[in-house]
């Protein structure tokens, strides 16, 4: 057994918002769709706008021209339904980069736009980008802003009818079955294997957790999928269905951990249902249910279960809420994330020890400042060495921010060219990073990373920054 995927990049690491012992875990669920099994999102999203846009269409919608751009959107942004903006925002709401259409809003109009508003995931004005599965959205909905502000619509519409009309029936296209039934006649063009994945889960069962699939995808599509995509992990003669203790199709997450809704066992060899009152040992393939069938089944319930997975609502957020489960929240853009600020840490030597100069210019440039006003406010005489004075730091700042600002583009535009990071807005967290450390008490790029940590892993979270934290190297010999 190799496990040196894992060793080799500390992108691969699983890190703790809050500490974990997994030794202490009875069961460990996992969702399917980007958790357990990762797609080219390219390949998918591209074939979901093409569902969408057959459907969006058919309403009469003027769209003909409309194609997929895989690289404009990300997880983690915000459609304004009331402006038609496309929003990214750090921890606090607070708009930082916003875009109408394709076209990015200038400073001014956006300072001007957004001065009042901030982000409130409570209102539904806000639509959250939290799932790659609304790539194909967020890029239909930027088409059809165009569209909308060419007057080009034949019916009466609004940013907001048009944000909704989009979701149904991205959502309708997905429940009908014909997209995944394409995905599933064709693996290799849209799945991408981690063979290291299935013996992560081999480890967790030797280490007696009890393994749980628990996923919205039908049965059909489940065992298509799974079978293909763990087929290389396996010993001769055993399924995919091996690496779980039990198996939960068609969940209707979040309901799922909100609800008691009716269970039934699944015949595996014709997919018919069999009505059950609950989760019991003569099968280990079940449709529907809750969470509450699952404890009962378990015997264990709370801390005692960690729940994997990559939607930052239906799967993190309120299993925690309301079964208490642990949280483990898959984003695999985290590989890609950090290997682009790898690739940048000179730059961000050059960068910190210029916003150090720049921050002990600002520092001395205002007391400075301030003296001038005294001065002046007293009707005394400005001192010609103290007006030089502040002119030459202001000369001197104005020159770092020269230096500053090629360093600032280029950051701006890692990972995505548009928006940026996933995790920062500029100096800050994203809200999507906000998200994660509220809801998530581990993340981590794939599930194949807990094979380096075990399933007797200690994760230790790392002590929390505060603004005044002393840091040896941001501290200043000028008295500030």
């Amino acid at each position: 057994m190799s496990i040196t995927n894992t060793q080799t990049s500390f992108a691969r690491h699983i890190f703790a918002n809050r500490t974990l012992n997994m030794r202490a875990l009875r069961a460990i669920g996992y969702d399917m769709d980007y958790t357990l099994v990762h797609y080219d999102i390219k390949a998918w999203e591209a074939l979901a706008f093409e569902f969408l846009k057959k459907r969006l269409m058919a309403l009469g919608w003027p769209i003909e021209e409309a194609s997929f751009t895989p690289d404009f959107g990300m997880r983690g942004l915000v459609i304004d339904t009331k402006l038609g903006n496309i929003v990214k925002a750090n921890r606090f709401g607070y708009i930082k980069k916003a875009l109408h259409g394709f076209e990015p809003l200038s400073f001014e109009m956006q300072k001007e736009t957004y001065n009042r508003d901030f982000v409130d995931l409570g209102d539904s004005r806000w639509e959250f980008v939290n799932t790659f599965f609304s790539l194909s959205e967020i890029s239909m909905f930027a088409h059809a802003v165009v569209a909308f502000d060419a007057h080009r619509f034949p019916t009466p519409m609004t940013y907001a009818s048009i944000a909704q009309t989009i979701r149904c029936e991205l959502d309708a296209a997905h429940l009908e079955g014909a997209m995944k039934c394409e995905i599933a006649k064709d693996p290799e063009t849209y799945v991408v294997t981690d063979p290291d994945a299935g013996l992560a889960l081999r480890d967790q069962q030797i280490a007696g957790k009890k393994t749980i699939l628990i996923t919205n995808s039908e049965w059909s599509f489940t065992d298509d999928i799974m079978r293909y995509s763990y087929a290389s992990c396996l010993p001769a003669g055993a399924s995919w269905t091996d690496l779980f203790d039990l198996i939960v199709v068609s969940a209707r997450k979040p309901n799922f951990f909100t609800q008691n809704s009716p269970i039934y066992r699944v015949i595996p060899e014709s997919g018919l249902l069999e009505p059950v009152n609950a989760i019991d040992e003569r099968s280990k393939i079940y449709h529907g249910g809750s969470a509450q069938h699952v404890e009962a089944y378990l015997g264990h319930s709370g801390d005692e279960i960690l729940y994997v997975g990559d939607h930052v609502y239906s799967d993190v957020n309120v299993s925690k809420a309301v079964r208490r489960w642990r949280t483990c929240l898959i984003s695999r853009e985290l590989e890609e994330e950090i290997e682009a600020l790898n690739g940048v840490q000179a730059d961000q030597v050059s960068l910190d020890a210029y916003m150090h100069q720049k921050d002990v210019l600002e520092r001395s440039c205002v007391r400075v400042e301030m003296a001038l006003a005294r001065e002046k406010g007293q009707g005394g005489v400005v001192p010609e060495g103290l007006q030089a004075t502040w002119h030459e730091m202001r000369t001197r700042i104005r020159a770092l921010e020269t230096k500053i600002a090629p360093y600032a583009i280029k950051q701006g535009q890692l990972f995505n060219p548009h928006w940026g990071l996933l995790m920062r807005t500029g100096n800050d967290k994203s809200l999507m990073a906000r998200q994660i450390e509220q809801h998530a008490d581990i993340y981590t790029s794939r599930v194949s990373n807990f094979l380096e940590a075990t399933p007797y892993a200690f994760l230790r979270s790392t002590r929390g920054i505060l603004p005044h934290d002393v840091c040896p190297s941001c501290q200043t010999t000028d008295g500030v």
